[in-house]
């Protein structure tokens, strides 16, 4: 069954929530921000591990961000996902504290081409079971699902299709997508994606998707469930209480969990 899962999106040190198209690789751009917190990141990671919300991962964008991940991670240790600016040459000081790192960039050239051996080096390094690959794709106008990285301003060679994840699932178990197009905006969720993604993984039934991107309503996690037939897990930002939004209480996302337990 679709699960609802949490996000810590961190910028500058602060817990923050973006649109993701906004972002840029340029330090001195300013992203369009929907909320900034007042409370520090092990405030989330307290709470998310307090009502037992499994899975919940965070996310660094951009530099100086390494204090507030820390801080998260060791309040919950070995709760939280980690994701941002993992390599091979920091994975494991990462899961001192993580319980799976995100990678993303680092499996692509500057260029953006994918390099299946780095994938293959992480496996080795950390576990397969210890690494989720971070597919947040971006729609091109001829309907296709392409992953995106440095921030999601680079289109990559990679597409998301049922190839890609069957060769992938090899060195992982867990994917997470965030839909770049709609993130931050609490427009509604990719459906289209979300059913493909279901298309192209049903077969795999230990493979763990997480979709992020757009929701706005406690219905969307029903919607999910519907589209994904329970495959994809569902993580809500912008229109969520906690992160000051009006659209959904965290409270009765952690409810939804309770009732798929």
């Amino acid at each position: 069954m679709t699960r609802f899962i949490g996000c810590i999106d961190l910028h500058n040190g602060e817990v923050k929530q973006i649109v993701g198209g906004t972002l840029t690789s340029k330090e001195e751009d300013t992203p369009k921000t929907n909320f900034v917190s007042q409370h520090p990141s092990s405030y989330y990671a307290k709470l998310y591990k307090n009502h037992d919300v499994q899975g919940c991962h965070v996310i660094k964008l951009g530099p100086n961000n390494d204090d507030a991940a820390r801080e998260a991670l060791q309040e919950s240790p070995l709760f939280l996902q980690v994701g941002g600016g993992i390599n091979d040459t920091n994975c494991l000081e990462w899961l001192q504290w993580a319980s799976k790192v995100i990678v993303t960039s680092w499996l692509f050239t500057k260029e953006g081409s994918f390099q299946l051996n780095r994938l293959k080096t992480m496996a080795k390094l950390c576990g397969k079971d210890r690494i989720v690959v971070d597919l947040s794709c971006r729609k091109t106008q001829d309907g296709r699902w392409i992953v995106a990285m440095n921030k999601w301003q680079t289109l990559t060679d990679l597409e998301l299709n049922a190839e890609t994840f069957r060769e992938l699932k090899e060195y992982t178990n867990e994917f997470l997508i965030h839909a770049a197009d709609v993130e931050g905006l609490c427009g509604g969720i990719d459906e289209q994606l979300v059913s493909k993604l279901y298309e192209w993984t049903k077969n795999y039934d230990d493979l763990k998707i997480v979709y992020a991107g757009g929701a706005k309503s406690i219905d969307d996690l029903r919607l999910v469930d519907e589209l994904s037939h329970g495959k994809v897990d569902l993580t809500f930002g912008s229109s969520l209480d906690i992160f000051g939004g009006n659209l959904v209480k965290f409270e009765d996302c952690c409810k939804w969990n309770g009732v798929q337990n």
